[in-house]
């Protein structure tokens, strides 16, 4: 970097110009460091523009490494996803999981068999009860209602005969 030369330059300029006694002020030649000035101006744009360049470089650099490193990163993580995924063990429980599911599905149809034959008879033998009761209770009331009729058909028979035996006595009374 001419800049940083330059720099140095003017700095051996101060170093060495001759001191005024008293004063502790120094004495240089205005040429020599208004030169130096003037380089400095017209190399500093330039050196700025490659510094700005060597930042713009930096920065894309670090965006390719960070890309490359997503990009390896998600290549690694998909081969071990493949090599998880044809592992012997990984097989070897999916059938297992495949297996028990299986026989899970089996066992639930068989208990649903066994639930629906279970009420089944619980259904039939209420059924049995209740036609028993029907039978039971229909004699019954049956027996209820021919006795009730029986003593109504006595009552009347009875009640019959006496109002007969009423009008035939009365009908003698009027007679005698």
């Amino acid at each position: 970097m001419k800049i940083l030369e330059l720099l140095d330059e003017l700095e051996e300029i101060i170093e060495t110009g001759t001191g005024l006694i008293l004063t502790g002020k120094i004495m240089i030649d205005p040429d020599d460091v208004l030169d130096i000035i003037k380089e400095i101006r017209s190399d500093l744009p330039e050196e700025i523009e490659q510094a700005k360049w060597i930042k713009a470089e930096r920065q894309k650099i670090i965006e390719e490494a960070k890309t490359e490193y997503e990009t390896v990163l998600r290549d690694a993580q998909r081969q071990a996803d493949i090599l998880i995924e044809n592992d012997e063990i990984t097989l070897k429980a999916k059938a297992k999981a495949e297996d028990i599911l299986r026989n899970a599905e089996a066992t639930a149809k068989h208990l649903k068999l066994s639930t629906f034959d279970y009420i089944d008879g619980i259904l039939f033998n209420f059924e049995e009860k209740m036609d028993q009761m029907n039978a039971e209770h229909f004699m019954s009331m049956f027996n209820n209602i021919e006795k009730t009729f029986d003593t109504i058909g006595s009552t009347i028979s009875a009640n019959r005969t006496e109002i007969k035996d009423l009008a035939y006595n009365t009908q003698m009374d009027i007679k005698e």
